[in-house]
């Protein structure tokens, strides 16, 4: 036989619900029940629980903001203090980087340079001149538009005749125009300046304007070959040789020489 109890000792109920383990609960004196978590005496190792070790929590992933992500801020370049020195925890500011310097070109080199350029271009200007005959004006035939001058008969037609080689015809036009007809024939004289020989059936006073401005005034007479022509200024720097005749009026213009509308006049036949 067990022995008796005392009356006022309440057994513990060591019967823990269903599926957990058995829990010793610890009693205090008189048979209560110890508090929550009691405190272990000085000296007296703590109470253990023997029910199985709880697991540590698992690490939660961390929560991704839905905003955009933010670059990892870039260190700035150190500030120097105004002696030069860089200030407590901050990187000493790089040096700044030394400019290349442009190496300056020597005469020598630019003359070098220049002369490369030049060559070129004076082999293609003497196969221009030499091989195309580039120096030479574009010459034309003035016998169509005499001949159809001619045909017209509106006014008698007169031809230059033994002038030189170097006389060139650049351009012959005949045309009927108000109150007339003009035949134009230019040239190149042995100088290099232009002349023009116009025949014309257009009255005289509105012709002369027309040609020569209303500055052209009449500068005296000459005799050539049988004929007397005017003289008379012209626009800008020219001069010019004047014929009146009943039904044609000749004019000799251009910025040659004197005695070469002089020549050009007197070849007239």
């Amino acid at each position: 036989m067990e022995p008796a109890q005392p009356a006022d000792r309440v057994p513990a109920d060591r019967t823990p619900p269903d599926g957990q383990p058995p829990v010793d609960v610890p009693t205090g004196p008189g048979g209560e029940s110890a508090a929550t978590d009691p405190t272990p005496a000085a000296g007296e190792p703590a109470l253990v629980s023997s029910g199985p070790a709880t697991a540590p929590p698992v690490d939660e992933p961390a929560l991704v903001s839905s905003g955009p992500a933010t670059a990892p801020p870039v260190d700035e370049p150190a500030r120097n203090q105004p002696d030069g020195t860089a200030r407590a925890g901050e990187r000493p500011a790089p040096p700044p980087r030394a400019e290349s310097a442009k190496s300056e070109r020597s005469p020598k080199d630019m003359a070098i340079s220049l002369l490369v350029l030049l060559v070129p271009i004076a082999l293609l200007l003497a196969f221009y001149r030499g091989f195309l005959g580039g120096d030479q004006a574009a010459t034309v035939d003035p016998a169509p538009a005499i001949e159809q001058a001619r045909s017209a008969n509106v006014f008698p037609v007169s031809q230059p005749q033994g002038l030189g080689s170097d006389w060139l015809t650049v351009s012959a036009r005949y045309q009927t125009v108000e109150d007339g007809a003009n035949l134009r024939l230019g040239y190149l004289t042995p100088e290099g300046r232009g002349v023009q020989l116009l025949q014309s059936s257009v009255p005289a006073e509105r012709l002369l304007p027309a040609e020569l401005t209303d500055q052209g005034q009449p500068q005296g007479t000459t005799e050539l070959a049988g004929r007397t022509w005017q003289l008379y200024t012209a626009r800008g720097n020219q001069q010019a040789l004047v014929l009146l005749e009943p039904t044609r009026t000749v004019i000799v213009v251009g910025d040659a020489r004197d005695n070469e509308l002089r020549e050009l006049a007197g070849s007239l036949r």
